[in-house]
C-alpha cells in the first residue's frame, strides 16, 4: 500500500478523537507497524513506512504523515 493509499484507507479517522488505540487500528488497515501518535516518541531516521498521527489543540487526528 503506497502512501496515497493510506490516506485514503484512514480518510475516515481525520476529525475523531486520537487515543492511543488508534494506531492499532491503523495498522490493521493499512498493514504497517511503525505508528507514532502525538506524545510518542521516534527516531530520526528516515523510514517512509512509518505513520506519524497528527491532531489539534483538541485531541482530534487532523492528518498523517510519512518519514
Amino acid at each position: 500500500m503506497n502512501n496515497d493509499e493510506v490516506l485514503q484507507a484512514l480518510a475516515h479517522l481525520v476529525g475523531t478523537d486520537y487515543d492511543d488505540a488508534v494506531k492499532d487500528t491503523i495498522t490493521s488497515l493499512t498493514g504497517r507497524a511503525r505508528v507514532v501518535g502525538p506524545r510518542d516518541f521516534s527516531t530520526r531516521e528516515f523510514d517512509p513506512n512509518r505513520i506519524h498521527v497528527t491532531v489539534d489543540g483538541q485531541g482530534r487526528i487532523k492528518g498523517f504523515e510519512f518519514n
